[in-house]
């Protein structure tokens, strides 16, 4: 998957800071690292469906990123989280 740039909402980078203690860095670090993609579901809008990525960062934290994949090949991030014990078994597997 190519990705051109990430668009960022102002309201999606506090609430990552505050409920999931992740910043704007360390989702794009993960998501330059991330070596798995997955389609979630088909989109509202046609072409611009959402996606999870796996990557990890430069300082260790393994983060799972929520986001729409753009028809300009940007993606607008959703939400990002740290991944859980079974998601780093399966991202490590890969």
């Amino acid at each position: 998957m190519k990705v051109t740039g990430i668009i960022w909402l102002r309201e999606v980078v506090d609430k990552l800071a505050w409920k999931h203690q992740v910043t704007a860095e360390e989702v794009d670090e993960a998501l330059a690292a991330a070596r798995r993609f997955r389609f979630i579901e088909t989109g509202d809008v046609a072409g611009e469906d959402l996606y999870t990525a796996m990557g990890r960062t430069t300082a260790g934290r393994y983060l799972l990123i929520y986001f729409i994949y753009k028809t300009t090949k940007e993606v607008l991030i959703v939400s990002a989280r740290e991944m859980t014990k079974k998601e780093k078994r399966a991202y490590a597997k890969k």
